[in-house]
């Protein structure tokens, strides 16, 4: 009787997530502290612990990287910001949520700041990219929160509501990029309410 043949099991490779964010999570580190331009693939790949041809395995290039910590951030922001507010009906508080939600990301990762307040920001090629792309999504979940305050009379219904979603989003920006500037280390999320409160009530005195 012949002997049964020997089965061979196929052995799977380990999932690519864990590698890609290690990868992901070093270069937002040697952005920060290098400066995009002056870091190397060989950098980010020292720091994540890996050889610089597997980094090539999950990005194609420097660019590929930085684009991809962007879009990984904004994609998780943005459900985040979508599951907050999916249960709030009032649209102020839907936009102190976002205020919150915004610096709180920001305030957490010191290094993820500098990268998404100052890095991205010396490429024209990158900001028309994120312009039209995933910070248009963002910009529009603060728009609807507008327009919806508009229809509940909330708002004032003159306002242009994506003239008034820019100028929240940019007294946003302005708080990161001033929390980064800084040397006294605060609480950046502190500074939503204050924002919100502004925004909602003009500096008008009562």
């Amino acid at each position: 009787m012949a002997a049964p043949a020997t089965v061979r099991r196929r052995v799977e490779p380990p999932p690519a997530a864990p590698k890609r964010d290690a990868i992901l999570r070093a270069a937002t580190d040697v952005f920060a502290e290098r400066g995009y331009f002056n870091a190397q693939v060989a950098d980010v790949a020292r720091a994540a612990g890996v050889a610089a041809g597997t980094v090539y395995l999950y990005f194609r290039s420097k660019d590929d990287l930085l684009v991809s910590i962007f879009d990984r951030t904004m994609r998780e922001t943005l459900a985040t910001g979508r599951a907050a507010v999916a249960s709030l009906d009032d649209p102020a508080e839907r936009l102190r949520r976002f205020a919150h939600l915004h610096l709180g990301m920001l305030g957490r990762d010191r290094n993820l700041a500098i990268v998404f307040q100052i890095e991205l920001r010396q490429s024209v090629k990158f900001m028309e990219r994120f312009s039209a792309t995933l910070l248009r999504d963002y910009l529009g979940q603060i728009r609807a929160a507008i327009a919806d305050g508009q229809q509940a009379g909330v708002f004032r219904s003159d306002l242009n509501t994506t003239t008034a979603a820019k100028m929240f989003f940019g007294a946003l920006d302005e708080m990161a990029t001033n929390w980064i500037l800084s040397r006294r280390r605060r609480s950046l999320e502190s500074d939503a309410d204050p924002v919100v409160d502004l925004f909602l009530n003009g500096a008008r005195s009562r």
